[in-house]
């Protein structure tokens, strides 16, 4: 649609809405298609294979990564893509399986830190061949190296990150 001024229903002023021209809606319905799309089947061969969900996945994943596989638990959530809330209740049920173990911040005790058991960390090793697998299946295989750039420099113009994760 144009930039034109169309009546506003239940009033008097013109609606001043700039709608999507074709092209900008073909990128965001591209990008809407991905954000809802690609999860689920990234997280089927996990589930499948290890038991896993893709957040779960994610959330070892990130802690094995950090240094001393130990992270707070809000740059998890924000790293996962979860609220605080989902992601304790994750990792306590990591802790009951004895993947990961929370304790005080020792820099800042107002933080929880999660460490990764090596118990957690034989799990997200046997889970990683899957996971990688799936992604260059279903993303990075379909790229050309031009395209992985591209699809990198747009996802850093596009990442929000937390004011207190800055």
């Amino acid at each position: 649609m144009a930039t034109t001024a169309t009546p506003n229903p239940g009033g008097d002023a013109p609606d001043e809405t700039l709608w999507l021209n074709p092209d900008e809606k073909e990128a965001w319905t591209g990008l809407v298609s991905l954000i809802l799309l690609l999860p689920g089947r990234l997280e089927s061969p996990l589930q499948h294979e290890a038991g896993l969900t893709l957040f779960e996945y994610l959330t070892l994943s990130h802690i094995s990564e950090a240094p001393g596989r130990r992270l707070r638990m809000s740059e998890l959530a924000y790293l996962a893509n979860g609220s605080l809330s989902r992601l304790s209740n994750v990792v306590k049920r990591f802790e009951q399986r004895g993947w990961v173990e929370r304790s005080p911040d020792p820099d800042d005790g107002r933080y929880t830190v999660a460490a990764l058991t090596d118990v957690g960390y034989e799990v997200v090793v046997a889970a990683a061949p899957t996971h990688v697998r799936a992604v260059r299946q279903l993303v990075l295989d379909q790229l050309t190296a031009t395209d992985q750039q591209a699809l990198a420099r747009i996802a850093a113009k596009l990442r929000v990150r937390p004011v207190d994760l800055a």
